[in-house]
């Protein structure tokens, strides 16, 4: 039985659909391009061109580390972020409830790599990094899955 099929397996006998604790939701948020660079500007405006996305510049200590990609077509929540570490490319889950989908993500195999701020960096299995983050996107009511 695959991880996605051990998740989603029916409830143990007697025990009612409606019975079941309280859910959760989650969605691909969009994806964050961590770039090694001393100048984000112009790793963004490589990135917005490649992409064919305008450059939003973000406020404050916020606009020092990121720059948003605006995705219209998508509605994915992309930035550019300026690192410490290897240049890489990582998901971003959103949430309803952070502590239910860590606990969830747990369960298929990730591990808890870090709580920085209003986010966790987890680590899948196979090693990828990624975050679960607030829900921030206008579409998460109606494409969120349900857990």
């Amino acid at each position: 039985m695959t991880l996605v099929q051990q998740h989603s397996a029916a409830q143990p006998e007697g025990v009612e659909e409606d019975s079941k604790q309280m859910t959760h939701r989650s969605k691909l948020a969009g994806f964050i391009i961590d770039c090694n660079t001393d100048n984000l500007q112009e790793a963004a405006e490589f990135w917005g061109a490649a992409l064919g996305m305008e450059l939003q510049q973000l406020p404050a200590e916020e606009g020092e580390r990121y720059v948003r990609l605006l995705d219209p077509a998508h509605g994915l929540h992309i930035e550019v972020q300026s690192v410490d570490h290897g240049s890489r490319v990582h998901l971003d889950i959103e949430t309803d409830d952070m502590e239910a989908e860590i606990k969830r993500l747990q369960n298929l195999g990730a591990s808890v790599a870090d709580r920085v701020s209003s986010w966790c960096v987890m680590q899948a299995p196979t090693g990828q990094r990624f975050c679960v983050v607030k829900k921030c996107n206008e579409d998460f009511d109606q494409k969120a899955s349900e857990w």
